[in-house]
């Protein structure tokens, strides 16, 4: 295994926080955009920045591996600017998003309301293999991250790895690296925006921790 696997969450994005907003007002939303070109928020910035600081000041990487959407690269960018070195960097199309397919861009109140019935216990749905129109389960998440780590663990053995990406790669990283049932996951979220996690071997010394975000100005 790489001496260390440090995976961060980016920062909030533009439809983290419009679902946000929604949730607060109780009306169903829909984005008419791309997933992989939601771009960082203010706030996401600040927490990309404050997170690049905590990693500055602990054990920097070797090997950066990024998400290739916007949200993620831009956290990475604002990352490495805190960063004193400068470590080989590759975008993997593996560490995307969950993809919700027909329901892409929708929040629970919109899936409600255009799919009567199918929203009920969808995280537990998703979790058990069920797949959304078109979109994918996050047991198919977790097989893309088993081959990014055979090839971490064939290739980079030693090496301090970063990973930036999203939620649904987080907690299913914790999964395939942990052996974590799939009833337990659920437990696990929400996976915060900016988080932390860092694996020695198969345990996680942190997990979803945002110690370094307690004083955002937003």
């Amino acid at each position: 295994m790489p001496s260390t696997i440090t995976a961060v969450r980016h920062g909030q994005s533009e439809s983290n926080a419009a679902f946000d907003e929604a949730k607060r007002s109780g009306v169903s939303i829909a984005l008419d955009r791309p997933d992989g070109g939601v771009s960082l928020s203010p706030l996401g910035r600040e927490q990309a920045t404050r997170l690049g600081r905590r990693l500055a000041a602990e054990d920097p990487p070797d090997l950066v591996m990024s998400s290739p959407y916007l949200r993620a690269v831009q956290t990475w960018e604002l990352v490495a600017a805190e960063l004193d070195t400068s470590p080989e960097v590759r975008l993997d199309a593996r560490l995307r998003d969950h993809d919700m397919g027909q329901w892409s861009g929708m929040n629970l109140a919109a899936i409600r309301d255009r799919f009567p019935g199918e929203a009920e216990n969808l995280r537990s749905r998703l979790l058990a293999g069920w797949r959304p129109p078109g979109g994918e389960s996050l047991p198919d998440v977790a097989d893309r991250l088993r081959e990014v780590l055979e090839e971490l663990r064939a290739e980079h053995a030693g090496r301090r790895v970063l990973i930036v990406a999203h939620d649904s790669v987080v907690l299913m990283l914790k999964q395939v690296i942990e052996d974590v049932p799939t009833d337990a996951l659920a437990e696990l979220l929400p996976v915060r925006n900016a988080s932390v996690s860092i694996w020695r071997g198969s345990k996680a010394e942190v997990f979803n921790d945002v110690g370094h975000l307690r004083e955002t100005s937003f």
